[in-house]
């Protein structure tokens, strides 16, 4: 435990670092607004600027008081999101009591020792799925759920927390990238840019299969590599260090009819948050509630008594407390960035540079660009709503389709949402599976170099090749 103690700090000083970086910012870049209306696109209600609204005004530098009320107000601002990982966590607390997680990963890892080629197969399967749940209904937040899941499979596999997390919120997170029918990405910011919703989606689903074999090819390589030398894990001497019973290595593990009853019902609730969030536009407040349904029925027919339900819901719920204090101190970063007005100077300044050049090259500056907006806007609705108002009326003047605007965005959000520290669910992500930042980015950043080069390909097209 004393290797893990003296990394995770690691992760806060980073935060604080970007919190100190982004005081200084706001005594550098001179403040400026735009103008925000409000407008509905598929149901969802955003404020989205008003183009040629720009207009600098008074600087509003934040100071040390700002730095130390910063965790607080993000803590305030993201309660939704961390009310949600304690509940969720609390669920699972209740799920775990029973054992039948345990007992049916054990059944898995005895399944692939007797059938190598199912064991192979078993991670591309998982990544396909959320991959595909990424790019239609846009799992983000919930794919936190998930990671519950995946690390605990991952390791019961044989393989690492690494791998885990890559098939829940990797793959989620291409998918997005890649997206086809993505309502709180591409919906927001077709809609804005006025042309017909999930309109070219025929380029867009070629994207999202370059892009999720792209990944499951960079982690299988990955799960060769540590498994001819376990040791060259980043995270091997974190794994060890796990508690050894949420780790389905016993093959003495009886999955009783009980056990199966968790199961099925712990794979219902999974199919209802799928359809809630894809039909019925449910988000956090409804698969919170889900999920403590089912922590009580779960309960109940698992006959555990009140008193142990309780202890195992609190003891669930305080294992995301390191995912709660992350949540909110991100937060805090982009509180910092909104109140001394830097955001809207940094978009107006960067779409300016992306004038005057080739609409070859304006669309790569385009895809560069919503990438580093998504530092300071890691929601991808919000970034849609902040940077497509500004960015489809000069995608008209440099002589790039409005479509072409968007899957700039949509790649810019995408791909970088999966390192940046500024997002709430990229930190949470990798808080639940206890994977240091510093050692995820040191892992996933040639992934991201990889996913830049082939966003820059797929952006040539549309300007050379054919009219998107």
């Amino acid at each position: 435990m004393k290797n893990i103690a003296s990394k995770i700090p690691d992760t806060f000083s980073i935060l604080l670092f970007i919190m100190g970086l982004f005081i200084l910012l706001t005594w550098i870049i001179p403040a400026g607004v735009y103008d925000r209306e409000s407008t509905t696109i598929g149901g969802i209600t955003k404020e989205i600027l008003v183009p040629g609204s720009y207009r600098e005004v008074e600087s509003n530098p934040q100071r040390i008081g700002a730095f130390l009320m910063a965790p607080i107000k993000g803590f305030i601002a993201a309660s939704q999101i961390i009310g949600f990982c304690l509940i969720v966590g609390g669920a699972f607390g209740v799920f775990n009591r029973t054992g039948a997680i345990n007992a049916g990963l054990s059944r898995i890892l005895i399944k692939s020792r007797k059938n190598p080629r199912k064991k192979k197969l078993i991670v591309p399967a998982v990544m396909i799925l959320f991959s595909l749940a990424g790019a239609t209904f846009g799992m983000s937040e919930s794919v936190l759920v998930f990671i519950m899941i995946t690390v605990p499979l991952a390791l019961a596999l044989g393989y690492d927390s690494i791998v885990g997390i890559s098939m829940s919120f990797l793959a989620a997170g291409v998918g997005f990238a890649g997206a086809f029918f993505n309502p709180f990405t591409i919906g927001i910011a077709q809609g804005i840019s006025e042309i017909p919703i999930f309109s070219g989606w025929e380029y867009r689903i070629v994207i999202w299969v370059v892009l999720t074999s792209s990944a499951i090819l960079f982690v299988l390589r990955y799960i060769r590599k540590i498994e001819k030398h376990p040791d060259a894990s980043p995270v091997f001497e974190i794994d060890n260090k796990r508690p050894k019973d949420i780790i389905a290595n016993d093959d003495q593990v009886m999955l009783s009819a009980r056990h199966k009853t968790v199961l099925w019902l712990l794979l219902a609730t999974f199919v209802v948050l799928v359809i809630g969030s894809n039909n019925w536009g449910w988000y956090i407040n409804e698969i919170s509630a889900l999920f403590t349904g089912a922590a009580i029925l779960v309960a109940i027919l698992y006959r555990l008594p009140g008193k142990q339900t309780m202890e195992a819901f609190t003891e669930g719920a305080k294992g995301m407390t390191m995912a709660a204090l992350v949540i909110g101190i991100s937060r805090g970063l982009l509180i910092i960035a909104t109140d001394g007005k830097i955001i809207d100077t940094l978009l107006h300044s960067m779409a300016e540079a992306t004038s005057g050049f080739s609409s070859t090259v304006t669309a790569q500056l385009m895809f560069l660009v919503q990438g580093a907006i998504n530092f300071f806007v890691p929601s991808g609705s919000g970034q849609a709503a902040l940077t497509m108002p500004v960015m489809a009326p000069l995608s008209d003047l440099v002589g790039v389709s409005r479509q072409t605007a968007v899957l700039a965005f949509q790649l810019g959000d995408g791909i970088f949402n999966l390192i940046i520290p500024t997002s709430g669910v990229t930190m949470g992500a990798l808080s639940i599976s206890k994977i240091p930042y510093q050692l995820w980015f040191k892992w996933l950043f040639p992934f991201i170099i990889m996913l830049m080069i082939l966003s820059a390909l797929f952006m040539i097209p549309p300007t050379v090749m054919f009219y998107y």
